[in-house]
Parts: C-alpha cells; structure tokens; sequence
C-alpha cells in the first residue's frame, strides 16, 4: 500500500508523478491528486513510470479523468513505459483513449 503522489507544473503542465501500485487501496489518493489540478481544459501529465501494477478500479480512475478533462477541452497524457501496464492498456483498449509517451518531457512538450 506505499505510494508516493508529487504534482508540479512544467513548462505551465500540471505533471503528476506516481510512484507504488495501484489499487483499489490507493486509487482513491490517486484520484484526489488527479481532482487537485483537473479542471478547466488543461492538460495534465500522469507520470506512470514507477508503477508496476494498476487494477480495474485505478484504470477507471484515468477514465473518469479523461473523460471530465475532454468535457472542458482538457486531456490526460500518461507516460508509462513497463511492458506489462503499456500490454494491459493495449489489451483494454484504452491505448486508443489516452495519449501515452514513454517520457515526460515528450508528453509535456505535446500539451
């Protein structure tokens, strides 16, 4: 259950950065951190990086983000390079949904 959550903006991207799994114990931090900056169109960065492991109920977590950012004219970016989460977003479908870059500053440069 260890997860650390840091927000700072880059280059005016509000970047989160993750780091522990991701379950239906620490979503809803998760989501709470997402809520502090999702609002009013703007961009944000999730930086998946350090997770290793993220259940239904986080993924409905970015989902429901998404979705509220896209209402606005927002987006959520996630960078995530692990084969197995870039294997579970292909496998759900949810590559097709979320921008995902293997680098921050790829994703933070498309924002």
């Amino acid at each position: 259950m260890n997860l650390s959550i840091k927000t700072e903006m880059r280059e005016g991207t509000p970047v989160i950065e993750v780091d522990g799994d991701l379950d239906v114990y620490t979503a809803p931090r998760l989501q709470e951190a997402l809520d502090s900056v999702a609002t009013g169109g703007v961009r944000v960065v999730l930086d998946l990086t350090a997770v290793h492991f993220i259940d239904s109920t986080a993924l409905g977590v970015l989902v429901s983000t998404q979705q509220r950012l896209r209402a606005d004219d927002g987006e959520l970016s996630l960078v995530l390079d692990d084969p197995y989460l870039l294997k579970i977003f292909h496998i759900t479908g949810f590559d097709g949904i979320f921008s995902i870059y293997s680098q921050v500053a790829e994703a933070v440069s498309r924002s």
